[in-house]
């Protein structure tokens, strides 16, 4: 392969992998290749894994970037804490996407938990994900966790009222996962839960860029106003993720539990329990604080719940 000519959805120039398209107006991210592992299109996007010294193994999917070594925690343990932690009794979890096995990963953690489903329409990430990315990839090895191949709105409609939480770790809006930011799919995820059950779904930018109106439509609240108008409960969070632009990841939360309160964890670990599970990021403490929002973003986002 000439790494000098881009591929169809990712940049490759003189030895560095740029992050750099139309959705993200006015700005790019720029990554060494230290050493590139895998590049190749799937039927479904453009998958490359890069060595980089900084942040170690990178995975990018039509050029935007999915996750690296260094700061995976961050993103994973926050989207699958955050939200099993608020509920009561977790036994059920879905994850939309998540090819890379982190969250799957994340969820085994919680004892709780009798049955994962990962949907994932791309069969290829795992495959590479298994290969190149193993400190996420062990989430496979779970026995309890199961693996569907398919389109995640269909799998929806086949699995109504089963879930206790669902996790929606998907690639960016603007590509082959844009489906999973619309109002359909939020309706059929609300008709998969059980009562009392819980969403959560990456929300792909962070506040610092949707107030500059630099993305049309505005992700994050578009996200909420859709699962305001079908949850009693919403809440937006965010961790810090060093490799993602701005340095930010949101996260919208829904709850058909008008009693739910996200910004307090139900179950509280103690200082052993994060350290039995490995924890490099959350903690209770930090919990709360992903909640916490500057005053142009309150104003943005409006009332939590």
């Amino acid at each position: 392969m000439d790494e000098s000519v881009p591929a169809p959805s990712t940049l490759i120039k003189d030895g560095w992998i740029i992050e750099c398209s139309d959705y993200h107006v006015g700005c790019s991210q720029t990554f060494r290749i230290d050493e590139l592992l895998y590049h190749e299109k799937s039927e479904f996007q453009d998958i490359v894994v890069i060595k980089n010294e900084l942040f170690g193994t990178m995975l990018f999917l039509d050029g935007a970037i999915q996750l690296s070594e260094r700061d995976e925690c961050a993103y994973h343990e926050s989207i699958v804490h955050l939200p099993l932690l608020s509920h009561p009794n977790p036994k059920s979890v879905l994850v939309v996407g998540g090819g890379d096995g982190g969250v799957l990963r994340e969820v085994a953690k919680h004892s709780t938990v009798e049955e994962i489903h990962l949907c994932e329409i791309d069969e290829k990430v795992i495959e590479v994900s298994k290969k190149y990315l193993p400190m996420t990839a062990v989430g496979f090895s779970d026995p309890r966790v199961k693996v569907h191949i398919q389109d995640g709105n269909v799998f929806l409609e086949d699995n109504k009222g089963k879930f206790d939480v669902i996790i929606t770790d998907s690639s960016d809006s603007s590509g082959l996962a844009s489906v999973l930011f619309e109002k359909p799919y939020h309706q059929k995820m609300k008709e998969a839960l059980k009562p009392g059950g819980i969403i959560c779904s990456q929300a792909d930018e962070v506040s610092w860029t949707e107030q500059q109106g630099r993305f049309s439509p505005p992700c994050i609240t578009k996200l909420l106003e859709v699962c305001r108008t079908l949850f009693p409960v919403t809440a937006t969070a965010t961790s810090n993720v060093p490799t993602f632009p701005c340095g930010l990841c949101t996260f919208v939360m829904a709850s058909t539990n008008k009693d739910t309160v996200f910004e307090r964890p139900l179950r509280k670990l103690t200082e052993r329990e994060a350290e039995d599970m490995n924890l490099q990021y959350y903690d209770s403490e930090l919990h709360a604080g992903a909640f916490v929002h500057p005053r142009f973003a309150r104003k943005m986002f409006g009332a939590q719940s």
